[in-house]
């Protein structure tokens, strides 16, 4: 049975020319930050694309308290390099997402979506 409580973040950071490799290093010493410091964040995977000079990540969190958490702590204390090298978005957010966080990211201006789960299952 699927966790109502989980939420999944799917996003994209395009690079600025000649910072994909800066934004691939930001982004392991934030998959770092959040394996030793963030509890209820449950996976982080990140991908490059070199042709599209993009980075792509999941992140999954246990609950929106989890996520919270993460936008007050490891996405804020990185964001504004991230800012610096890369353009953000789209980020799309599954699961239940209380409003006071979709307004923060409205905020971040991530150009962030909402969706609620509806079917799927997990071997």
């Amino acid at each position: 049975m699927h966790d109502q409580q989980h939420i999944t973040v799917v996003y994209k950071w395009t690079a600025n020319p000649g910072k994909l490799d800066e934004l691939a290093s930001i982004y392991a010493e934030v998959t770092e930050a959040m394996e030793q410091n963030e509890p209820g964040a449950e996976a982080v995977h990140c991908y490059v694309s070199e042709q599209e000079g993009a980075l792509y990540v999941r992140d999954e969190f246990k609950d929106a308290e989890a996520l919270g958490f993460h936008l007050q702590t490891t996405a804020q204390g990185h964001f504004p390099r991230l800012l610096s090298i890369a353009v953000p978005g789209p980020f799309f957010f599954f699961g239940e997402v209380p409003q006071e966080l979709k307004t923060a990211t409205e905020q971040m201006q991530l150009g962030a979506e909402f969706g609620l789960h509806t079917s799927g299952f997990d071997r």
